[in-house]
């Protein structure tokens, strides 16, 4: 390989996507990520699995959730044996504008596990988390909005 053609190549050997460094992933990945059950999911997930510290939720819950959080946080529940946890996949349920009951299937190497939280948007249109469940652990909170 000569020079001048080292310097035209784009993409590493071996790698098959057409991305580049540096350049943003793909559509799905960073479409995803705005979704509120998304967004609340990965910073839950940051939360439960020792990443992040409890107060980086603290504007982000409303009523009881904050309590819980602090609650279940210490034991790190969703993290195993040093592994990163996942979310692999969240859906929700809106049973009323302004409220979304979303459920998250976690992976952690083998391990599947699930996280179900309800998020309530305030009058200024922020969406808050009002409750969280774990593994039969439940957190009750009055609706806000």
């Amino acid at each position: 390989m000569d020079h001048a053609s080292a310097r035209t190549r784009t993409k590493p050997g071996g790698r098959h996507d057409s991305r580049g460094p540096g350049r943003t992933p793909p559509a799905t990945t960073r479409g995803r990520s705005r979704l509120p059950r998304y967004w609340f999911a990965e910073r839950l997930l940051s939360v439960l699995s020792g990443a992040r510290p409890v107060h980086w939720m603290l504007g982000h819950t409303i009523g009881d959730a904050y309590e819980h959080l602090i609650q279940l946080a210490p034991g790190a529940p969703l993290a195993v044996n040093g592994l990163r946890p996942v979310v692999r996949h969240c859906d929700e349920y809106v049973p009323r504008p302004g409220v979304i009951e979303a459920f998250a299937r976690i992976s952690t190497g083998d391990r599947v596990s699930a996280m179900a939280f309800r998020l309530e948007q305030g009058p200024d249109l922020r969406w808050r988390c009002a409750a969280v469940e774990l593994g039969g652990e439940r957190t009750a909170v009055a609706s806000h909005a």
